[in-house]
């Protein structure tokens, strides 16, 4: 017998490499061939073909449970075993041996917890019968052992197995549950007798055996009798089986000759079905062919009747309505006839859109036919474009020029005219859509018609600005103001009784409140009419001009009843560039209209320069209210304009700062200088003129002018030392009495009367205590030199020292206090004897009494220090005596 594949132990080690790391025992592996057909009588599987596969029991101990696993190996590309399925040996519930297999080697395994049970499971077969009992075997004695129950066993001879089971007696690994785990025992003859006695037969085939057993006389306690008894049997049976064959033979001949005429037929049949099934292949073949070439011809006819649509579509996207033709080569472009014309231009643009790749198929665009119908088009929107702009362009001329020639348009002697542009915007909104189809269709053509609409416009703007600041001047009146404030030369009643100029700002304001509007909508039209892509102009709810009751006109003129083709189109990439190209035209509509406000400014100046304060105010506020992007030129004439102003303004500061520091040059100053008082009434005058933001402004020239006015005083001071202090504390003082009122209400100038004020004590200081030295020089010079050795010795030495005895402090006090009153009254008169302003001799009086005091006070504290047993007046005595003079 040859060796079989469960003791194949390369096998079992290369199953056992397959499910390495599971912790499983391999304890049987076998070959066997899988398939799922039938067995027909001819033996041979009918449907599938038999794969290899390899059968291998496992098991595994997890503490005191152990678990039985069948698993399938497969081969694979390598010739390597690798896992394919798993079964568990618990849900075994049926295990068949396949009864159309004559050799028996084939059998199924039923489990109960497979999904499908509609599908036939799959059937294993061995090489031989005894490597199927082996299997079979094992498995049943691990059910028994490991699981404590055997499954339903169909299609196997127990006898047989039995009888097996004693000429083999193969070695059966079982499973024996011990502490020690899962060990491999032999199981005996006599335990398989018991085994296939006792276990592999159920109840019902136990009884049906005893019952058959039971019709027998002899006794089978002995199963190798009963078996030889079987066999006798047997034989005898056959034995009388061939000799009723040999007695019937006429009848076998009989049936022999009917096979042999049937045998005939039907190989006569079978040669006549070769024919017919040759014929029924050509004709199927021919079935085939003619069914090909109808699907063909079907399939043609579909893409044929696809592909006239499709070009049916294409030529009536080709052609051009023949209205639209004449409306674009050759049509007016009168009022009357612009609905026909931006009809033709939207078909156009349609047109030439539809043929472009994206909306156009791709196939298509390349077509002979499509080309030369983009050219077509192409030369018919060239056309249009070519005829619209030159009308265009004719046409603003002539608006502009109808304007130009009626002098009723502008303003005239005594009569100044408001400009109205209301015509001519509803004039140009007739050609709006136009101008939106010709930025579409060419955008390159909007170039030459923005200047020709800049050009036209700006000679109008020009004249209208022109004539109106002629007359506005005209008809202002006012008398010049000096321009003189700070002069050291002139009277003070000139600055003093200042004529009203407030004609000259308001005719400024007015200059503002009509054009500043004017050019702002003007711009907004422009970039919205010309189609600009920029933001709006004024946003809703704002104001042009700054002034909610400034506005030049209450209806939106930027409105132009329109809609933007390009509405879907991306403009972010294009604002900036649109922006940029708006600011160039609008330079180009409004330049040269700024020299008028220039003439307007420059004529306010020469008549009250200090008018230029409030007309900063009016530029600054209208400034603040230029927001948007189309009002770009209108802010940077109203920046010029402001830098004008500043400029003169500053022009009116240097000359006043010029006029203060020619006091420098005139000859000895005495008393309060002439420009403090004139300054003060300059600077009231300037604060009646501030309006809105123009306090940075004023701000700037009151730091101006004070700055200069303090450093000429120091130098004037400086030209005569004796008299510096005199001289300086009398114009700080008239400085701040001046400007008191003044100092209350503005920060800045609140700011130089501190100043003044410090400089006013300090030229006090000074001053007072040159008088109280002048008189009393040996007394404060004693207690100087006390009060510098005490630096250096004590106060018990200085007595002793040479000079400062006792004897030297009584002689200086006879000769310094003897006649205090008179000393008093002498430093009183020196006070009053060069003071021009007497109105602050009281205050300096009192200062001066004071200092004295205090001073007489450390005087008369040192000597009670160091001369204890001396007397001198004491303080109270000297605060009496001045107190009466």
């Amino acid at each position: 017998m040859a060796k079989s594949s469960a003791d194949d132990e390369e096998l079992r080690r290369a199953c056992e490499a397959a499910i390495e790391g599971t912790k499983q025992k391999i304890v049987m592996s076998i070959r066997v061939a899988k398939s799922r057909g039938i067995w027909g009588k001819s033996g041979k599987l009918g449907r599938h073909m038999a794969k290899p596969r390899v059968l291998a029991l496992s098991m595994k101990s997890k503490g005191q449970r152990t678990k039985a696993f069948l698993r399938v190996m497969k081969y694979s590309t390598g010739g390597v075993l690798e896992p394919a399925k798993l079964y568990k040996l618990k849900h075994l519930s049926k295990v068949e041996v396949i009864t159309n297999d004559p050799s028996g080697c084939t059998f199924t395994l039923g489990f109960d917890n497979l999904r499908s049970q509609s599908v036939a499971p799959p059937q294993w077969t061995m090489r031989n019968i005894d490597d199927r009992n082996r299997l079979l075997l094992c498995i049943l004695n691990i059910c028994k052992d490991v699981l404590g129950r055997l499954p339903k066993v169909v299609g196997i001879d127990v006898v047989e197995m039995a009888l097996w089971a004693k000429e083999n007696t193969p070695s059966v690994t079982t499973q024996s549950n011990q502490q020690d785990g899962p060990v491999a025992t032999t199981v005996t003859e006599s335990d398989l007798k018991v085994t296939v006695e006792k276990e592999l037969v159920s109840q019902a085939e136990e009884e049906d055996m005893e019952a058959l057993l039971g019709t027998y006389v002899m006794g089978i306690g002995e199963a190798e009798a009963f078996s030889e008894r079987l066999k006798r049997e047997l034989l005898a049976l056959e034995a009388a089986n061939v000799h009723a064959i040999l007695e019937s033979e006429p009848l076998v001949e009989e049936v022999l000759q009917g096979l042999e005429a049937a045998s005939n037929c039907v190989d006569d049949m079978d040669e006549w079905l070769g024919i017919f099934n040759v014929k029924l292949r050509h004709m199927r073949e021919d079935i085939e062919s003619i069914e090909t070439r109808n699907n063909k011809l079907e399939m043609q006819s579909v893409n044929n009747k696809a592909l006239i649509e499709e070009l049916d579509k294409l030529l009536e996207r080709l052609r051009v309505p023949s209205e639209y033709a004449a409306c674009l080569t050759g049509g007016p472009f009168d009022e009357a006839r612009m609905l026909q014309n931006v009809e033709a231009c939207e078909w156009l643009t349609g047109a030439l859109r539809g043929l472009e790749v994206p909306n156009l198929d791709s196939t298509y665009a390349n077509m002979r036919a499509v080309k030369e119908k983009r050219a077509e088009l192409e030369k018919l929107k060239a056309t249009f474009v070519r005829r619209a702009s030159e009308f265009l362009r004719n046409y603003f001329a002539s608006l502009v020029d109808f304007m130009i020639s009626d002098k009723s348009y502008f303003s005239q002697r005594g009569q100044l005219k408001r400009p109205d542009h209301a015509d001519l915007r509803y004039k140009c909104r007739t050609y709006a859509r136009l101008l939106q189809h010709l930025k579409s269709l060419d955008k390159s053509c909007l170039g030459p018609l923005r200047k020709a609409y800049c050009s036209s416009l700006n000679l109008l703007l020009r004249r209208e600005a022109r004539e109106f600041a002629n007359e506005l001047r005209a008809s202002t009146k006012a008398s010049r103001n000096p321009t003189v404030w700070l002069e050291a030369s002139t009277g003070g009643s000139q600055s003093g009784n200042s004529a009203d100029t407030s004609a000259v700002s308001d005719a400024y304001a007015k200059m503002l409140t009509i054009f500043i509007p004017l050019l702002v909508d003007e711009s907004s039209f422009f970039a919205h009419f010309m189609c600009f892509e920029v933001p709006a102009l004024v946003p809703p709810g704002g104001v042009a001009n700054g002034n909610k009751s400034g506005s030049y006109d209450d209806t939106n003129d930027d409105d132009l009843g329109i809609m933007d083709i390009d509405d879907n189109d991306s403009k972010a990439g294009k604002t900036s560039a649109d922006l940029q190209s708006l600011n160039e035209s609008l330079q180009d509509l409004l330049d040269g209209i700024q020299e008028d406000f220039y003439a307007v400014v420059d004529w306010a100046y020469k008549i009250d320069p200090l008018r230029c304060i409030s007309m900063h105010g009016i530029t600054e506020r209208y400034l603040s209210g230029q927001k948007a992007d189309a009002a770009g030129f209108v802010r940077l004439l109203l920046g010029d304009l402001e830098s004008r102003i500043s400029m003169q303004f500053s022009r009116f500061v240097d000359e006043a700062c010029h006029q203060i520091e020619r006091n420098e040059r005139n000859v000895r100053q005495m008393g309060v200088l002439s420009y403090i008082p004139r300054f003060a009434t300059l600077a009231t005058r300037m604060e009646q003129y501030i309006q809105g933001q123009s306090r940075d402004l004023v701000d700037q020239a009151y730091t101006k002018f004070v700055s200069i006015m303090f450093v000429t005083l120091e130098k004037i001071a400086q030209t005569d030392p004796k008299y510096a202090d005199i001289f300086l504390l009398e114009n700080y003082a008239a400085f701040q009495n001046s400007l008191y009122d003044l100092a209350n209400v503005v920060p800045t100038l609140a700011k130089f009367y501190h100043q003044a004020s410090e400089s006013y004590e300090q030229a006090c200081t000074r001053h007072i205590s040159m008088i109280i030295y002048y008189q009393f020089e040996r007394l404060f010079q004693f207690a100087r030199k006390i009060e510098d050795l005490m630096f250096t010795i004590s106060p018990e030495e200085i007595p002793f020292q040479l000079g400062l005895s006792k004897m030297d402090l009584r002689k200086m006090l006879k000769s310094s206090l003897s006649g205090v009153d008179k000393s008093i009254a002498a430093m009183s008169k020196k006070l009053q004897k060069n003071l021009t302003s007497e109105e602050l001799l009281p205050s300096l009086w009192d200062k001066c009494k004071k200092e004295f005091l205090d001073k007489y006070d450390s005087f008369a504290q040192l000597v009670a220090k160091i001369y204890p047993n001396e007397t001198i007046p004491s303080v109270a005595e000297m605060r009496d005596l001045l107190a009466s003079m």
